[in-house]
């Protein structure tokens, strides 16, 4: 995940795991948090997939203002897993 703050440079630090494992058929959490610094505010997180070509196609926006935007591969298969600031900005992969 890739996160985006109004104040430019990252000063807060992402958090994520470097490898997750899911079961074929299951749900499956992919967290990311951002530890905001005083006055930092998340406006986006940006999910990607990276194929094994080392190319990115994009999964998920989850955005302050405009909500969530999920590509139609992924559509009713990507929920946010928790409500509020996007701090947290985890996600959860269905099936």
């Amino acid at each position: 995940a890739t996160v985006r703050v109004p104040a430019g440079a990252l000063a807060g630090v992402v958090e994520m795991e470097r490898s997750v494992t899911a079961v074929l058929g299951q749900d499956v959490v992919l967290p990311c948090r951002y530890r905001a610094q005083e006055r930092e505010q998340v406006e986006q997180v940006t999910w990607l997939k990276r194929g094994t070509d080392g190319h990115s196609a994009e999964v998920a926006v989850l955005h302050r203002q405009h909500g969530q935007h999920v590509q139609e591969p992924y559509a009713g298969r990507v929920l946010r897993q928790a409500e509020g600031a996007l701090e947290d900005g985890a996600i959860v992969l269905r099936n």
